[in-house]
């Protein structure tokens, strides 16, 4: 099989001139990967910059109240800037250092990956800039707040569905315009190769430790692992870590939107919307219509709607080793509800997917099972978003005070 391909998904479309940059890419990849030095810089730069390991969370709480199997968490919320997104993050920062390049540029959708790769930036020295959707920006103005607080430039992308699909396009074209000083940051398991590899390669850390944990506090390996898949990487970070056990069952959970029928969800493996295609570089299922033009998507979770999907969880879920799910935005607040109250644990919109269908099928398994559901973020970049679903009147007597002071000039 060629290189960069898994199955029948994947590969390098890019423009001629970018193949010079792919080239060295590959080289310097190829280099780290063989470097058993490179892999034990990172996991010491992770450990004291970003605490790791993250810990395994036993969800006493909801295993009581659901019944069942015993609910474990990964707590990638308690990653350096809040998500999983710190681990590809920094593991491409040391790559950028090998490359003498002075800029990186990324594309974002949550923003998390876009606080991550300011961060990086702000401790690596290199100048940055950030592509998000003019929907996405509105949707995550605190991570806005921070990426610009950090140094970053962040770029508000106004054409087509303005979110995280147009926002890599945008990225692509300024990395071909910058190429000789630039290197772009991927924020997960897609694009052309070899960034489905190396992303997937620096967020093996998540299964390489949670294995270890769940060994050591429950004894045995978990009946299912459970994570939201936007393009992937959280997921197949965690998965990694079992894909050899087949015992062991993955579900990946995508964005349910309104409802499959409504058309608004981004459903890509889960649903029978999707279909093969060729897009930003590499080929899986996407969300296209009869042209190959790609359509909107829809999620409450700004990071799960998007257009593809990793092509590596492409030929993983064709050849049956993982399992896709949806759920709705309904669901979704109502398991983080249920998750807040119940553990005092504030997941992200996104990791709330992963929740909904952990929670579905725990009380069909045996108490003596676990389950590991994998809470890649942390909540509180979506404080606007969450307290307008559960129509707070308390935040929006907050906001409109606010909104007043503003106008009115002071504090």
């Amino acid at each position: 099989m060629k290189p960069g391909y898994y199955g029948n998904w994947g590969g390098a479309f890019v423009p001629e001139v970018l193949h010079e940059t792919f080239r060295q890419l590959n080289q310097v990849f190829a280099a780290a990967k063989a470097d058993p030095s490179f892999w034990r810089q990172y996991v010491e730069l992770m450990g004291s910059y970003s605490c790791r390991p993250t810990p395994l969370t036993y969800a006493e709480n909801l295993s009581r109240r659901l019944g069942g199997a015993q609910i474990f968490i990964k707590r990638e919320d308690l990653n350096h800037t809040g998500a999983h997104k710190a681990n590809n993050v920094m593991g491409q920062g040391l790559l950028v250092q090998r490359m003498g390049k002075s800029r990186v540029i990324a594309e974002t959708g949550a923003g998390q990956h876009g606080v991550a790769t300011a961060t990086m930036a702000a401790k690596f020295g290199l100048a940055c800039t950030i592509y998000m959707g003019e929907e996405d920006v509105q949707r995550q103005r605190p991570n806005v707040f921070w990426m610009e607080k950090l140094g970053a430039t962040v770029v508000p992308v106004t054409s087509g569905s303005r979110t995280l699909k147009d926002a890599i396009n945008e990225a692509f074209r300024d990395w071909v315009a910058n190429m000789d000083t630039t290197h772009y940051v991927m924020g997960t398991v897609c694009g052309p190769h070899p960034f489905p590899e190396m992303v997937a390669w620096f967020q093996k850390i998540i299964g390489d430790e949670v294995r270890e944990q769940i060994l050591a506090v429950h004894g045995s390996l978990p009946a299912r692992v459970y994570a939201c898949v936007g393009g992937g990487s959280n997921a197949m970070g965690i998965f990694q870590g079992f894909l050899a056990d087949r015992e062991v069952e993955l579900v990946g959970v995508e964005a349910g939107g309104k409802g499959l029928a409504s058309g608004q969800h981004a459903t890509r493996l889960s649903g029978s919307d999707a279909s093969p295609g060729v897009a930003q570089g590499y080929k899986t299922m996407f969300l296209q219509d009869d042209d190959g033009q790609m359509r909107d998507t829809h999620s409450v979770a700004a990071g799960l709607d998007y257009i593809g999907v990793s092509p590596i969880l492409a030929n993983l879920w064709e050849l049956g080793r993982v399992r896709f799910a949806a759920a709705t935005d309904a669901e979704v607040m109502e398991a983080l509800e249920l998750t807040i109250r119940s553990e005092g644990i504030i997941p992200a919109l996104e990791s709330a997917h992963a929740f909904v269908q952990a929670f579905k099928e725990a009380g069909s398994l045996p108490r003596e099972a676990a389950i590991i559901v994998n809470q890649s973020g942390r909540g509180d970049k979506d404080i606007f978003t969450i307290a307008h679903a559960f129509n707070d009147p308390s935040w929006q007597e907050f906001i409109r005070a606010k909104g007043e002071e503003y106008a009115r000039g002071t504090k």
